[in-house]
């Protein structure tokens, strides 16, 4: 299929063209501008220049590559400052809405028959209830105010893309990633941050992390590509841990000193109510559907394996 991927060059895009390639694919990667070229050629991609928040250029591009799939990738998150959410995700709210727009109209307009977009699984369910969340719950309907215009920006897109009745829509609500290029990676300022000590447990660390690996997302996306059907897939691993439990291990893989542990009022103090939130109330997801329905199991099963195979030797 001739596939256009929005977001390739970026730590998903990566791990996710060349494996479109090598499953015979004939993949378009929509860049920003003439310096990316090199770098979506390399993974093996066609390049068309786009800024996604062009709504003429996207048309353009969408027109130039004519797709039967269109994969949402796009994103801007660089350094997350808990004490201040939003700003952290504005760059990237902006794309999940005008982005999502402009794509799904260039996408009508060429017929595209199957759009694939990122969603968040990690930190947009309820907080209320059960510790692991399916795709039947409902994304947090009172968060704290500086997460409110990232899920905001989320239910924007999702919405867009399932109720775009002319194509499949599918969306990947991915867990936290880590693995190459992401912000939990060997040699990353988080985990520096663990190894220093300086990421503590805040409360009794009770919020619930789904994590996944980057290139098991990419697989997963692979799968949906191919043979997802309308509708939302949880993408995370086997294994949703308490903050409690996966901070220290992590720790201790580093060779770092168990983290210290602070009472929440500190953890306000130091990392604002959406770090109190991330610490001891999320909740996390069941990947049940996505193996069922996609046929995806991810080669790394439990964060444990994950992140001690990514650790140097």
């Amino acid at each position: 299929m001739r596939v256009l991927v929005a977001g390739a060059t970026g730590a998903m895009g990566k791990q996710l063209v060349p494996r479109l390639v090598d499953a015979g694919h004939e993949v378009f990667a929509m860049i920003r501008s003439e310096s990316d070229k090199a770098r979506a050629s390399q993974l093996g991609a066609v390049p068309v220049i786009a800024d996604a928040l062009d709504r003429a250029q996207v048309e353009a591009a969408v027109r130039q590559a004519a797709p039967e799939v269109i994969v949402h990738q796009l994103t801007a998150i660089g350094h997350i400052d808990t004490r201040h959410f939003e700003r952290s995700f504005a760059a990237t709210d902006r794309l999940r809405i005008e982005g999502t727009d402009n794509l799904l109209a260039a996408a009508r307009a060429a017929g595209v028959r199957r759009f694939v977009a990122q969603s968040n699984g990690a930190f947009t369910y309820t907080r209320t209830g059960g510790p692991v969340k399916t795709e039947q719950d409902p994304l947090d309907r009172s968060p704290v105010s500086q997460m409110a215009s990232m899920i905001a920006a989320i239910e924007h897109l999702e919405k867009a893309v399932l109720g775009a009745a002319w194509t499949e829509g599918i969306v990947l609500r991915y867990g936290a990633f880590y693995g190459p290029g992401t912000s939990m990676a060997p040699g990353s300022e988080q985990f520096e941050m663990i190894r220093k000590r300086k990421f503590p447990v805040v409360g009794d660390g009770g919020g619930v992390w789904s994590f996944v690996h980057i290139a098991d997302a990419a697989e997963a996306t692979v799968a949906a590509v191919e043979n997802g059907d309308r509708g939302v897939y949880n993408i995370v691993d086997d294994d949703p841990a308490p903050v409690a439990e996966w901070l220290p291990e992590l720790a201790a893989m580093l060779g770092a000193k168990k983290p210290m542990r602070v009472p929440r009022f500190i953890g306000r103090l130091a990392a604002g109510q959406a770090g109190v939130v991330l610490m001891t109330e999320l909740r996390g997801a069941s990947n049940a559907k996505a193996k069922r329905e996609l046929g995806w199991h991810p080669a790394h099963p439990t964060w444990r394996q994950g992140l001690q195979v990514s650790q140097p030797r």
